[in-house]
């Protein structure tokens, strides 16, 4: 959206995400996804010049995000009622594992830990054993609602001429991603069934095994796809029809039973080729590609989403934002080091930092 981002890191080490690998040339995956175009304040807040210096820059800021733990920023003086005495008109969002009131309120969180509170690895995996979602999906979550919330801020602050307080909860974020599960064991029912990578309710949706140990993954949502993939994919259009799979309910049920009528028909076959039947029979279709496979997928390169980032250890590959058109239309700036920009900063505040 091309707005400036102020990161405030840890002096000398920063933000510990920096050191969760060395994957990217020596640096942090994590770090480097989510921190191009963000320029690089190092303070230390508990020191009384840097706290204070920190308050000046918010005293003329829009918006100041935060996610230290539980009870930090009201200790330190940078509670929403503490900024609000420094500038009327800031917006201030609070991202924390479980909100500001509550008998988690003071529960410190991650992201794994969150998806375990909420239930979401009661419905994730095998079931045998559950499994996390493998990216950080409530942080995602949370940083998605603290966006949306923060834009509705900016778009009434005209009209009232006053800031805002936002207080995200992880929790609440990704119970709300939940919603199909949470309603599915709506009034004490038993939530869905823990089914690998197929769906847990709707049959066939999933992957299924072709020749030379390769899988496609396919989905079936209506009666009418069923019938053609059974007709012009499986050539067996009484299948349609069988008393065994006649409804989406009965072929999730003998899912075992289908899954191995569908594969014996498809190991006949390359992958390649299962796909490229599918797709002559317009039955919803993927490969189950790994991070190599995203690397070079051939839709992203047609649409030509790569750009180069510049960081520390040289230029980088990273995507486009969904929605832009191309790099004219985003900001896709260095990923910083810590304290990059720390001086630069200080001058144009005119602050001076004392030890």
């Amino acid at each position: 959206m091309g707005a400036r981002v102020i990161k405030i890191e840890r002096p000398g080490v920063g933000d510990f995400a920096r050191a969760y690998d060395t994957r990217v040339n020596g640096m942090a995956s994590h770090f480097v996804w989510v921190n191009r175009s963000k320029e690089s304040l190092a303070l230390d807040l508990k020191n009384p010049s840097h706290l204070k210096a920190l308050k000046k820059i918010l005293s003329t800021a829009d918006v100041m995000i935060q996610n230290l733990a539980p009870g930090a920023t009201s200790r330190l003086g940078l509670g929403h009622d503490d900024l609000i005495k420094l500038n009327p008109s800031i917006i201030s969002c609070d991202i924390s594992g479980y909100g500001s009131s509550g008998p988690y309120q003071k529960k410190k969180a991650y992201d794994l830990l969150v998806q375990s509170e909420v239930g979401l690895l009661s419905v994730n995996g095998t079931e045998e054993e559950p499994a996390k979602v493998g990216v950080s999906i409530a942080d995602i979550a949370a940083g998605m609602y603290a966006y949306t919330n923060i834009l509705t801020a900016l778009f009434e602050r005209p009209k009232t001429g006053k800031g805002k307080h936002i207080d995200i909860s992880m929790l609440e974020s990704i119970a709300e991603w939940v919603g199909f599960p949470m309603y599915y064991a709506y009034g004490g029912q038993s939530g869905p069934a823990r089914a690998g990578a197929a769906h847990a309710t709707i049959y066939p949706y999933g992957p299924f095994e072709a020749g030379g140990n390769e899988s496609v993954m396919l989905g079936i949502q209506n009666e009418r796809e069923w019938l053609i993939l059974c007709r012009d994919v499986l050539e067996n259009e009484t299948l349609a029809t069988d008393d065994r799979f006649s409804t989406t309910s009965l072929r999730s049920k003998n899912r075992v039973e289908l899954s191995s009528i569908i594969c014996d028909k498809f190991k006949q076959f390359s992958a390649a080729q299962v796909i490229e039947k599918l797709d002559k029979a317009r039955i919803a279709n993927a490969k189950v590609n790994d991070m190599d496979g995203l690397w070079n997928h051939d839709q992203l390169q047609a649409r030509d989403r790569w750009v180069q980032v510049d960081t520390e250890a040289g230029p980088i590959p990273a995507l486009l934002p969904p929605g832009t058109k191309d790099s004219k239309h985003a900001r896709m700036d260095q990923v910083p080091t810590v304290g990059q920009h720390t001086q630069d900063i200080l001058h144009e505040f005119d602050i001076t930092l004392e030890d």
